[in-house]
C-alpha cells in the first residue's frame, strides 16, 4: 500500500513537471524565438528595425508588471487558475500577432503575450507546493529554471529557420500551438493551490507598483537613446518618467502601510531576505545580461576589432554553447542547492561568472578560443548556476504567509537589470570609442566585472533558507 501511494506521487509530481515545463517552454518562446527574426519582421510589416525593437522592449516591460502581482493574485484565486489564463492570452496575443496587418497590431499582440511574464516564478510556487523534498524540489527547480535560459539554443535556431522559410508569422502560430498545449496540459495534470484564500487583493497597492515599475522601465528605455548623442526629447521623457517612478512608489508604501489586506507588509520590503536578493538579481543582471546577449556577439560578428564571423556561426560557437550548458547544469546546481546551500552556490556562481568575465576581456578580445572558453564559463557559471539560485532564492525566501510576493518582485529585479544592463554598458562603449576597438571593449568589460563584483558583495548579505536546505 505505501509502494503503491509512493507510485502514485511520483507519478503526479511527473505529470506537473510535464505541465509546468510545457508551460516555462511556452514563454520562453515568446522571449527568445523571434531575436533572429526580427529583420524579417521589419520588412514584412514595413517597419523600422528601432520600432521592431520596441515591440520587444513592450513585451519585456508588460512581462514585468505583470510579474510584480499576479503571482500574489494566484495566492488568492489559485494558481493553477491563474497559469491556465495566463497561457491562453498568450495565445491570443500570438493570434494577434500572427495576424497583425501592421505594426501597431503587433504591439497590441506582445503586449497582451507580456501577461505570461511570471510564468517561471508562478511554476516554482505550484512546484514546492507540491514537492516537499528539499533535494528533490532543488533538482525539478534547476530543470524548470535553466528553461528561463533559452531552450539550449534550439529556439533561436528554429526562430530563424521559420522567419526565413515561412516567414515571421509562422513562428506565432507556432507559439498559439504550444501555449493551447500547456492550457491543455495544465488544466489536466496540475492540482489547485491557494494559500490566501478569503484575503482580499490591494489593487490600489498593485496600480502604483505598477505605475512605478513601467514607468522606470520606460525611462530606462527612453535613456538608451540618448547613447547615440545627446537628445533633449528623450531625455526630458526619462527624467519625467523616473520622477513619476519615484512618486508612485512612495504612494505603493504609504498604501501598504494602512491596507488591511497590503499586497506586501512594509515589515517585509525591510528584512534582508526581501532587499539583498532582489540587489543581488539587479546587479547581477545589469553586469552579465547586455555582455552575453549583445557586446560579446556584436564584438565577434565585427570585422574590426572583432573576428569578422557571420551571425549563424556566432550562434553556433557562442550562444548556443552558452544556452545548452545552462540546460544541462540548471538542474545538477538545482540538485546541490539544497545540500551546499543556495547562498553558497549562489556565490561561487558570481565567482566563476567573474572569472569568465575577465577571460572574455582579458584574453578574448584577443583570441577566439579564449572567447569561447570564456562563454562557455560564463554559460555554467551564470546561466547554470547563478540564474537558477536566484530564482530559487525568489520562491524560498517568500514570507510564508504571502508566497507569491517575492518571486514576482523577484521577477522585476531580473527585468531592471536587464533594462539598465543595456543602458550602462552600451553607454560606456560609446564613450570609451576614443580608446580605439580592444580598449574601448575591454573598458565595458571591466565596468561590467566591477558591477557583478558588487553584485558577489549583495549576496553576502542574502540570508540562508534554513527551510528549504537539509542540515548536515
Amino acid at each position: 500500500m505505501s509502494l503503491s501511494v509512493k507510485t502514485s506521487k511520483a507519478g503526479n509530481i511527473t505529470a506537473l513537471m510535464v505541465a509546468l515545463l510545457t508551460a516555462c517552454v511556452a514563454f520562453q518562446l515568446n522571449a527568445s524565438m523571434l531575436s533572429p527574426a526580427l529583420v524579417t519582421m521589419g520588412e514584412e510589416l514595413n517597419a523600422s528595425q528601432a520600432a521592431i525593437g520596441l515591440s520587444q522592449t513592450w513585451f519585456f516591460t508588460a512581462a514585468a508588471v505583470f510579474s510584480l502581482f499576479l503571482p500574489r493574485l494566484s495566492d488568492i484565486i489559485g494558481r493553477k487558475k491563474v497559469l491556465v489564463g495566463m497561457m491562453i492570452l498568450m495565445g491570443v496575443g500570438s493570434i494577434i500577432s500572427a495576424m497583425a496587418p501592421d505594426i501597431t497590431w503587433l504591439f497590441v499582440g506582445r503586449i497582451i503575450q507580456g501577461v505570461s511574464g511570471p510564468t517561471v516564478p508562478l511554476c516554482l510556487i505550484m512546484l514546492r507546493s507540491a514537492v516537499k523534498d528539499p533535494k528533490k524540489y532543488g533538482a525539478l527547480m534547476g530543470l524548470i529554471t535553466a528553461v528561463n535560459g533559452g531552450i539550449a539554443g534550439i529556439d533561436s535556431f528554429v526562430g530563424g529557420y521559420f522567419a526565413e522559410h515561412f516567414g515571421f508569422r509562422s513562428i506565432f502560430w507556432l507559439m498559439v500551438v504550444i501555449a493551447a498545449v500547456a492550457v491543455v496540459l495544465i488544466a489536466l495534470l496540475a492540482g489547485e493551490s491557494k494559500p490566501g484564500e478569503g484575503t482580499k487583493m490591494d489593487w490600489l497597492g498593485v496600480f502604483f507598483i505598477v505605475v512605478a515599475v513601467g514607468a522606470l522601465l520606460t525611462a530606462l528605455n527612453e535613456a538608451s537613446k540618448l547613447i547615440g548623442g545627446m537628445a533633449t526629447v528623450p531625455l526630458v521623457t526619462s527624467l519625467a518618467l523616473a520622477l513619476v517612478s519615484v512618486v508612485s512608489f512612495m504612494a505603493f508604501w504609504k498604501v501598504e502601510k494602512v491596507s488591511p489586506h497590503p499586497m506586501v507588509e512594509t515589515v517585509h520590503l525591510r528584512q534582508r531576505s526581501t532587499w539583498a536578493p532582489l540587489l543581488t538579481t539587479m546587479l547581477t543582471m545589469t553586469g552579465i545580461f547586455a555582455v552575453i546577449n549583445g557586446i560579446v556577439p556584436a564584438f565577434v560578428q565585427a570585422v574590426d576589432p572583432g573576428f569578422g564571423i557571420g551571425a549563424t556561426q556566432m550562434s553556433l560557437i557562442i550562444l548556443t554553447p552558452y544556452a545548452l550548458l545552462g540546460w544541462l547544469f540548471g538542474p545538477i546546481t538545482g540538485r546541490l542547492a539544497p545540500v551546499i546551500g543556495y547562498t553558497t552556490m549562489l556565490r561561487v556562481g558570481l565567482l566563476g561568472s567573474i572569472v569568465a568575465l575577465a577571460i572574455v576581456g582579458f584574453l578574448g578580445l584577443h583570441s577566439l578560443p579564449w572567447m569561447i572558453t570564456g562563454t562557455v564559463l560564463l554559460g555554467i557559471m551564470y546561466a547554470g548556476t547563478v540564474n537558477i539560485m536566484l530564482n530559487g532564492l525568489g520562491v524560498v525566501l517568500s514570507p510564508e504567509g504571502n508566497p507569491g510576493f517575492l518571486p514576482g518582485m523577484n521577477a522585476g529585479a531580473f527585468n531592471l537589470g536587464a533594462g539598465l544592463s543595456f543602458l550602462v554598458l552600451p553607454a560606456v562603449l560609446v564613450a570609451t570609442a576614443p580608446l580605439g576597438g580592444h580598449g574601448s571593449y575591454l573598458t565595458v568589460v571591466i565596468v561590467a566585472l566591477a558591477i557583478t563584483a558588487a553584485a558577489f558583495a549583495a549576496s553576502l548579505l542574502v540570508p540562508k533558507p534554513v527551510d528549504a536546505e537539509v542540515s548536515q
